[in-house]
């Protein structure tokens, strides 16, 4: 790490997503300030790692089988992106998927979840699967970390924030916040366009202009927000942008820190594991073109959302057609080459840091302390620090 202290290994409570008699916290969440961070506190006891559960033994350095240390960082800090996205989309879940044996907790809003069969009728489903793929990503990549005795990314004692209070959430604690959300959606035009690549420098039209101002639920907060069809509709339409934007970013970020890995075995699990969030990505973006146009007002914020019909004028043609959600050719590496169909931005330099800010910009952590962001921006610059063939 950074600061050259080694993380002290926590077991979370969602590392499996398994039947467990857990009971959802009944304290209320004690005094939280936006931005704050507590250092990662081992819990020591009977409490047994992901490598142990799995009946893996930790291979030593010496053995020529270990980590470099840039491996690992790399490794844990994905896997700390993985804890979040799991994060959120259990909130989703809870109340928009399919709560079973796999994927567990809440036991759903009807109300919310025909609004999001509107967009299209296996949404349910789709939620359930994508919430069981991040929960494997963070398992394994943890359970990999100390397979090979190194620390694995913890953050349960970040799980502080309060989700919906509607009747279906499970009302536990979370790590992220899915009721003030700020969205950037030019990926939308990004991956339409044939002329402009981020990594040189390109700039796109955002998708959801109002989705990018002020902040907006993709959740239902309360009971409250199932009274008005509409405005319910907009915060269903809220979600079917949010998966996307989020699902591109990973899209993005494996193939970015893969260039920094050294061992192949590491390179393997990133470039195997990366082309999942691929999958994720072109699922969403399919989905969010059939949101239906509206224009909403949050009863509670006063903050208004607008979501047009973006294959009618101003909107339209190349840039915004819904049906194009193959990544049109585009410049890459130097406008002298012919352009290509390919992920991006894909430029290493700065990207787990580049990917927090995207995530904090996006006031998926609002509410947070000092300390996560601190713990956070650790990892990031530890991964962002890698080198290939470093040892």
């Amino acid at each position: 790490m950074s600061n050259g202290k080694p993380l002290s290994p926590i077991v979370t409570s969602e590392t499996n997503p398994q039947p467990s008699n857990d009971q959802p916290n009944s304290q209320p969440p004690r005094e939280i300030q936006r931005r704050s961070f507590l250092k990662g506190v081992g819990v020591a006891g009977a409490a047994l790692s992901a490598a142990t559960l799995l009946g893996i033994e930790a291979e030593a350095d010496d053995h020529g089988r270990g980590l470099t240390p840039g491996d690992a960082a790399i490794l844990r800090f994905l896997a700390a992106a993985e804890i979040l996205e799991t994060d959120f989309w259990v909130q989703y879940n809870e109340l928009g998927g399919i709560q079973d044996n796999e994927v567990q907790g809440g036991s759903g809003i009807p109300a919310y979840t025909a609004a999001l069969s509107v967009l299209d009728a296996d949404m349910a489903q789709y939620i359930h699967d994508n919430t069981e793929d991040e929960f494997t990503h963070q398992n394994f990549l943890n359970a990999y970390l100390e397979s090979k005795g190194a620390d694995g990314a913890h953050l349960e004692q970040f799980r502080t924030l309060p989700g919906s209070q509607a009747t279906g959430a499970s009302g536990k604690l979370r790590l992220t916040n899915l009721m003030q959300l700020t969205l950037d959606t030019s990926w939308w035009t990004r991956y339409r366009s044939r002329s402009q690549n981020p990594d040189l420098g390109g700039t796109f039209k955002q998708a959801i202009p109002t989705l990018a101002v002020n902040q907006h639920t993709a959740i239902p907060r309360t009971d409250g927000d199932l009274s008005d069809p509409n405005f319910l509709q907009a915060i269903a339409n809220t979600a079917a942008f949010h998966f996307p934007t989020i699902e591109q970013g990973g899209n993005s970020l494996y193939p970015s820190l893969a260039q920094r890995v050294t061992h192949s075995e590491v390179l393997r699990i990133v470039l195997s594991i990366g082309p999942t969030e691929t999958c994720h990505f072109q699922t969403w973006s399919d989905k969010a073109g059939n949101a239906p146009p509206l224009t909403a007002v949050d009863p509670v914020t006063g903050v208004s959302v607008t979501f047009p019909d973006l294959n009618s004028p101003p909107f339209g043609g190349q840039d915004f057609q819904t049906n194009l959600i193959m990544p049109e050719p585009c410049p890459f590496l130097t406008r002298k080459l012919p352009v290509v169909s390919i992920i991006r931005p894909t430029e290493t330099k700065g990207a787990a840091m580049g990917a927090l800010a995207f995530l904090t910009n996006m006031g998926l952590f609002i509410g947070q302390s000092q300390a996560f962001f601190s713990y956070m921006s650790r990892l990031a610059q530890a991964a962002d620090s890698a080198r290939r063939g470093d040892h």
